[in-house]
């Protein structure tokens, strides 16, 4: 029964396993980009913090209007 209920019949599905290492794969390309994007962030983070005033401290938040309305 439980090998009904999971699709499970005299073998595995070709279409599955294909299925399951392009899920595979893709999780692989997001953890590097993730890896990439983190590594980037620090680097302007250190970048930002070495120049002591930042763009975020250059704008005058009182005259700022709501991106989205």
């Amino acid at each position: 029964m439980a090998k009904a209920l999971l699709g499970y019949v005299g073998g595995s599905d070709p279409r599955v396993l294909a299925e399951m290492r392009r899920l595979q794969q893709r999780v692989q390309d997001l953890e590097s980009e993730l890896l990439r994007m983190r590594a980037e962030n620090d680097a302007l983070s250190a970048a930002a913090a070495r120049h002591g005033d930042s763009l975020l401290d250059s704008m005058d938040v009182s005259k700022a209007e709501p991106a989205l309305t």
